[in-house]
């Protein structure tokens, strides 16, 4: 265990057993090690969760398939064709901190009817429909990534709710965030979802799969489809922490969105993925990112807690030297709008066809060769 002066150096990302919350016993345990996990790390792996194990294994068994698909079928459903950043995005196709990330993905989103009319703001244009490859290419992948996402929709729900009691705070201080509250409801908020493939790197070659980045929402929720280890959690003393795959786990951490909203106190935490070393097979990951109400400035939806809840941040040490510097609109703009500057940036080519006015804003000299979200 950390010092009492150093909790925020931690060497290991720590696992939580979900099937602690079956008993009164394990649940104060639970929620103990929830909120050390919230507050000093930022990351946590949560074993035995609440999805149907055969929906991970199928849909672990269905992305390399996905990403076998003829070249035509994945430039039939290219992101550049969707105003909602979902679809194919080819290998290299943006870049962190002046690198080239190596890896290629698919977007998708959780089922949702789009509502834009053309007085609404650009970000209400964001959320719609996901784009799917044909049904006969890839049998059974749409339901069984349905299934799946509306499991993990749920558990992050839970994981609020969870996260409330760490923090003596009630639901109903999440409904500004939440408007159909802590259960999934019809077209009221859509999620994002993606499966993302690192091939092994050529020698010589950048080991560059996803540099230092912070996620923006809340909550992700991360799949490990493979048994590659990549994935490097930073501390608040700059040193990177594997965070290896763990069967029958997802990997958890905190965006920038709940960190605004938490003054701090759930801590978002700077990580990145290392691509595969040569001569290996590709590492697959499938990351959910919880989503939040677009309207409004997070800067007015800012949590109250107990001096004594808030207290605890001091532990954790001042944040050092991390190499992850996005997301600092929150507080400034509608959070609907400061997702869509993230996908602007990161995918230029869609924001050149779907969105002319913040194109022209952001790439006054035209297309670039690669997006890049800071």
């Amino acid at each position: 265990m950390p010092t009492q002066h150093s909790l925020g150096n931690f060497s290991s990302v720590p696992i939580l057993d979900w099937s602690l919350l079956s008993t009164p016993e394990g649940k104060t345990k639970f929620i103990e090690q929830l909120r050390y996990a919230l507050v000093n790390v930022g990351f946590l792996y949560v074993s035995n969760p609440p999805v149907a194990r055969t929906d991970i294994d199928d849909l672990i068994a269905y992305t390399p398939r996905l990403f076998d698909l003829p070249d035509e079928e994945k430039e039939r459903i290219r992101m550049v064709n969707s105003p909602h950043f979902f679809g194919y995005s080819r290998f290299g196709a943006e870049f962190t901190k002046g690198k080239t990330d190596q890896r290629e993905q698919f977007d998708f989103g959780t089922p949702y009817e789009a509502k834009w009319k053309v007085d609404d703001p650009d970000y209400v244009k964001l959320w719609g429909p996901s784009q799917w490859p044909k049904e006969e290419l890839i049998p059974g992948f749409q339901d069984t990534y349905l299934r799946y996402l509306a499991q993990v929709e749920q558990l992050s729900y839970d994981f609020i709710g969870l996260m409330g009691e760490a923090f003596e705070v009630s639901e109903e201080a999440f409904l500004p965030f939440f408007p159909g509250g802590l259960k999934p409801k019809p077209n009221v908020l859509q999620h994002h979802s993606k499966l993302v493939k690192y091939p092994a790197r050529k020698e010589g070659d950048s080991d560059q799969g996803v540099g230092p980045h912070f996620d923006g929402g809340f909550l992700t929720f991360l799949l490990q489809a493979s048994d590659h280890p990549g994935l490097q959690v930073q501390n608040l003393a700059g040193e990177w922490i594997d965070a290896p795959p763990i069967p029958g786990t997802f990997v958890v951490n905190i965006g920038k969105a709940l960190e605004t909203v938490t003054q701090g106190l759930a801590r978002a935490t700077s990580h990145r993925v290392i691509s595969p070393v040569p001569g290996s097979t590709p590492r697959y990951s499938i990351p959910f990112f919880q989503r939040i109400a677009q309207e409004g400035s997070l800067g007015d939806f800012i949590l109250d807690f107990k001096p004594e809840v808030l207290k605890l941040k001091e532990s954790r040490g001042q944040l050092g030297n991390v190499d992850s510097v996005n997301y600092s609109e929150f507080g400034q703009y509608p959070t609907g709008y400061v997702n869509l500057i993230g996908r602007v940036k990161s995918h230029p080519d869609v924001a050149e066809r779907h969105y002319p006015e913040m194109f022209k804003k952001f790439f006054p000299e035209g297309l670039p060769a690669q997006g890049s979200a800071y």
